[in-house]
């Protein structure tokens, strides 16, 4: 099982200290081990490949938000901790901004996230942002300003429950919006949005 750059810290110790503990102190050990398994589990980094053209999601998870923003449609995604959090380009093209802003930890699903820590980003002519939830205190960005990606590559990582977002291309428009409101899509394959 492939798990995020950083997760063999939340990984190792508890195993560390769990396996001798099995033989001192059996349900203390146990509780470690336990921890360390649901840790690798919830840093897990399956591989992805797009299911067909079109923008792809950028997060497992539900359609939360379904929305013109102006000109543009944005479609947002909420992670559950059960989610795989590792996030993925949803086109392909040069990374022209990649800003980290915001500070505050509301619930990524209510409108008062919009102030929270996020990572806003462009890659060709899609926008989106990476946005932390109550939960969740790390973004971890895998590209830089100026990389070459390809649709459905790594771009990102959220510890623990958050959102995120694409604002699909000015030439899209709600119809031709692939997923409906409460949907489960999967980052890298589900196609959110695709012209005809």
């Amino acid at each position: 099982m492939n798990l995020t750059p950083g997760a063999w810290r939340y990984v190792l110790p508890p195993l560390a200290l769990g396996i001798p503990l099995l033989a001192l102190v059996f349900p203390i050990g146990l509780a470690l081990v336990g921890m360390s398994a649901f840790a690798a589990w919830f840093f897990r980094d399956p591989e992805r490949s797009p299911a067909g053209e079109g923008i792809v999601s950028p997060a497992d998870g539900r359609v939360s938000v379904l929305r013109e923003d102006g000109d543009r449609v944005r479609v947002g995604v909420f992670m559950s901790p059960f989610d795989v959090h590792v996030n993925r380009a949803p086109a392909g093209g040069e990374v022209t901004r990649l800003d980290h802003r915001g500070a505050a930890h509301r619930p990524a699903f209510s409108k008062e996230s919009a102030r929270n820590e996020r990572v806003e980003f462009s890659v060709g002519d899609v926008d989106g942002a990476l946005i932390a939830g109550w939960f969740a205190r790390r973004i971890t960005p895998s590209v830089s300003r100026g990389d070459e990606v390809t649709r459905g590559e790594r771009i990102g990582h959220i510890a623990f429950g958050s959102r995120a977002d694409v604002v699909l291309p000015p030439e899209y428009g709600t119809s031709d919006v692939r997923v409906r409101k409460g949907e489960k899509v999967r980052a890298g394959e589900s196609i959110v949005a695709r012209r005809d």
